[in-house]
């Protein structure tokens, strides 16, 4: 399974950002989204940033990554997932009749 992470650009340069997520730094290549600045939210795949993303879905993220952790480790999750809990599944457009 593939996972990207939301994370935040603390500085930057033309070829690279560092990028901060809960707490952990690291460089990533930003060669597929180009130079972001310091507060830019990236999802970061394999140290390589592959899209900005806007606040909200980067909230959203973070939060599915959160309840993930806390499912696997045994605590409560649900209200990690408040956006999914009130809702019927709904087929993609593509598979409905």
């Amino acid at each position: 399974m593939c996972l990207g992470l939301p994370m935040t650009v603390v500085d930057g340069d033309d070829f690279s950002a560092l990028c901060e997520w809960h707490g952990e730094t690291r460089r990533v290549s930003t060669l597929l989204v180009g130079k972001q600045a310091p507060g830019a939210r990236l999802l970061v795949h394999l140290d390589s940033a592959i899209r900005v993303l806007d606040d909200a879905e980067a909230e959203a993220i973070s939060l599915a990554l959160d309840g993930l952790a806390a499912a696997a480790e045994g605590r409560p999750f649900e209200h990690l997932f408040a956006d999914l809990m009130d809702r019927e599944p709904e087929l993609p457009v593509h598979l409905r009749k």
